[in-house]
């Protein structure tokens, strides 16, 4: 059977060079320490906000939508990019202190899934 996909393995198709404009406004960047994400069959939502000790209160800065495929794309890419990291800066650690008050990038539990003690 004839594979139809140009790119056979090998002879890796060359990256295409794309040209990317950063915006003054965009270039400032935007805080987040914490991300809601939630999905349907058809693709990833991410919201990124702030929040602060004694706010109750939180706003979406940034909402960021892609497929399911772009969304594994990125999230094997932030593994990279970690590891790059580490291997040059030391490893990070990540502080699971109850008491934070919530504070940060966290999992949602589900309430089926504790335990009682």
């Amino acid at each position: 059977m004839k594979n139809n996909n140009n790119n056979s393995g090998d002879n890796p198709l060359p990256q295409q060079q794309i040209n990317i404009e950063l915006g003054e406004k965009e270039a400032e960047g935007t805080y987040s320490n914490l991300a809601i994400i939630s999905h349907s069959p058809a693709e990833f939502i991410i919201d990124f906000t702030r929040i602060f000790p004694g706010i109750p209160k939180a706003k979406v800065h940034s909402r960021i939508i892609m497929t399911p495929q772009h969304t594994k794309l990125f999230l094997n890419a932030m593994k990279e990019n970690i590891q790059r990291f580490e291997n040059q800066y030391g490893e990070i650690v990540v502080h699971n202190d109850p008491n934070s008050g919530g504070m940060g990038f966290q999992i949602p539990v589900n309430p089926k899934d504790e335990k009682i003690n």
